[in-house]
């Protein structure tokens, strides 16, 4: 089997064959740097995140680039608001994303491409457009003209038959059904930032940046384009007008979308009460493991339902899956092997590759493990799992990780390492884990996994429910 994915632009799920063999040029749609990114944006990039560790665990060699928007409506008005300069503004916010992403574990592409940084590019496309007939100029501002590129609408299927000639819509986002002529370039308002350029004062429209960072770091066309399906209308749409009405070439050959997702059945909203940022639910006390594990369980394909419940879940099995290993580690086994689970761990690495060649079946490699899981716990039940069993099912466990990277390493506790040879008092127990969530409460995870891992180590199983945390004698 060979990867395959669903392919926004001929809506069927195609088997994927780069253009140039072994290697693949990937570009993802990064975050607006106005605010915080909020958990529906680490889905996409969590799913993001899990396409490149599966290509690449895949044997190819991997070209992803990032755009970083820092100019548009939402950074420009933001940054007035606060009194700041654009730059200072959207700098705290990208530190703020790369501080987000060592937490979840998100590998950083290779290419990461800020706005700001291809002003003179995007003023060079534009002009471009403008020699080929594609535009015109309005108060300063230039326009794309979308009856001038006939393939217009043919990602997002859009319906062009109310369209009129002439509109024209100079917000960078609109209505998904307002089919109109769209901004390349901004003519200044009082008290916004502008470029000077040959097309004369002004700051570039949002489609036109993606487009020009796209093709100057993987070409006219490149293998994948990927986001969340909010994007599909107007952006992507808008960016395969401007990129193949400049190049007569086909701009990306495979739209891969990330679903929405919702939380408690409802679309995330601050006036619901149901929006969350990372560092909200970071400070509930909630593990950025448990996050990613809940954000990468559900298909991307697939809308996900984020409900406080489903995190602890997500929970639960992580510290399942880590008293798993932590049992099979310490444990004495008779020696050998028991055929049997031999053969289910030899089967695993390809039942893991083949539901991940699935279209990113998430669900699916799941599935997998935890049946692999309880086969061998059941096993070791039973007095039937030897040694010879344990190193395969480790590396199993290390094999899955290395795409969800939800399990923290499995070296020694260091300092931390408590004595097992004798029992713990319940007092002390109890003190342990209140420095386990002071740990947490100050964002140090790792101090609070160290901790947790010392008290398994010692003896005691912990659980962490809604109520609190729950702790057993093994």
């Amino acid at each position: 089997m060979m990867l395959a994915l669903y392919n926004t632009l001929s809506n069927r799920v195609e088997p994927f064959a780069p253009l140039a063999e072994g290697r693949v040029r990937m570009y993802t749609c990064g975050p607006t740097v106005y605010d915080y990114a909020h958990i529906g944006n680490y889905r996409t990039f969590v799913f993001a995140d899990i396409l490149r560790r599966h290509l690449r665990r895949s044997g190819y060699e991997l070209r992803h680039a990032m755009n970083l928007t820092d100019v548009d409506d939402k950074t420009i008005r933001n940054a007035k608001a606060a009194g700041m300069s654009l730059t200072d503004y959207t700098d705290k916010y990208i530190a703020a994303f790369w501080e987000d992403m060592l937490i979840l574990h998100m590998e950083r592409p290779e290419i990461i491409a800020r706005a700001t940084d291809h002003i003179p590019d995007m003023v060079n496309t534009i002009q471009q457009l403008e020699e080929r007939g594609f535009t015109y100029r309005r108060e300063g501002s230039v326009y794309f003209r979308i009856e001038k590129f006939p393939g217009y609408g043919k990602l997002s299927k859009i319906d062009l038959s109310g369209m009129r000639p002439g509109a024209r819509v100079d917000q960078d986002e609109y209505e998904k059904a307002d089919v109109r002529d769209f901004v390349l370039w901004k003519a200044p308002k009082p008290d916004e930032p502008y470029w000077e350029s040959e097309l004369g004062p002004g700051r570039p429209g949002w489609h036109i940046e993606c487009s020009v960072m796209a093709t100057k770091y993987l070409g006219e066309t490149f293998d994948i384009h990927a986001g969340g399906t909010d994007l599909v209308f107007p952006h992507h749409e808008n960016e395969i007008a401007q990129s193949e009405a400049l190049t007569g070439k086909p701009f990306a050959r495979y739209w891969v979308h990330c679903e929405h997702l919702l939380v408690d059945g409802q679309k995330m909203s601050k006036s619901l009460g149901n929006y969350y940022t990372l560092r909200d639910l970071l400070g509930r006390g909630y593990s950025p493991a448990a996050i990613r594990y809940l954000l990468a369980s559900v298909p991307h394909g697939k809308q996900l339902n984020f409900t406080l419940e489903g995190l602890q879940q997500a929970a639960n099995a992580i510290e399942r899956l880590e008293n798993f290993r932590f049992r099979l580690a310490h444990s004495s086994f008779p020696e050998g092997a028991n055929p049997e689970i031999e053969a289910k761990t030899a089967a695993f690495p390809e039942a893991l590759r083949k539901a991940l060649d699935d279209d990113l079946n998430t669900a699916q490699a799941l599935g997998a493990l935890f049946e692999l899981v309880r086969d061998a716990n059941t096993a070791i039940d039973k007095g039937q799992l030897c040694q010879g069993n344990v190193e395969g099912i480790l590396r199993c466990l290390e094999d899955w990780n290395g795409i969800f990277d939800v399990l923290p390493p499995a070296e020694g506790i260091s300092d931390l390492k408590l004595d097992a040879t004798f029992q713990l008092s319940a007092e002390e127990i109890e003190r342990k884990i209140q420095e386990r969530q002071d740990a947490r409460r100050g964002r140090n995870f790792a101090l609070a996994d160290q901790i947790r891992d010392a008290l398994v180590e010692a003896g005691v199983l912990i659980e962490d429910t809604r109520d609190g945390v729950r702790w057993r004698r093994k």
